[in-house]
């Protein structure tokens, strides 16, 4: 092994994967206040229940169509509004996970 080099690095340039590597970091932190800002809509019951989360992972609204609003039906609703918050945000999670595996690689997945 050459002097200050490691095995597997072309010509042992520390500074260089550093360098690398902060840029890689600042990209990384880039992407998430990116991705915190979306917002991913989800819907259930066929668009009786909408709603809009954050990248943040949290609720920013939800929308109940006045048909789906039936006293004798409620478990029915409670369903389709807890349907509608899991697929936005599912679709903010696949979108996530898409953007950084662009930055960190395939075999980055699971470290953010």
């Amino acid at each position: 092994m050459a002097r200050g080099g490691f095995p597997g690095i072309p010509g042992g340039n520390m500074q260089q994967l550093m360098r690398q590597a902060q840029k890689m970091q600042q990209q990384m932190m880039q992407a998430q206040e990116e991705l915190d800002a979306r917002e991913y809509e989800g819907t259930a019951g066929g668009g009786a229940v909408a709603c809009k989360v954050s990248g943040k992972r949290q609720l920013i609204s939800l929308i109940i169509d006045q048909d789906a609003v039936d006293p004798e039906e409620v478990e029915m609703l409670q369903d389709m509004i807890v349907a509608a918050v899991n697929d936005a945000l599912k679709k903010g999670e696949e979108t996530r996970e898409s953007e950084m595996a662009k930055i960190g690689g395939a075999g980055m997945g699971g470290l953010f």
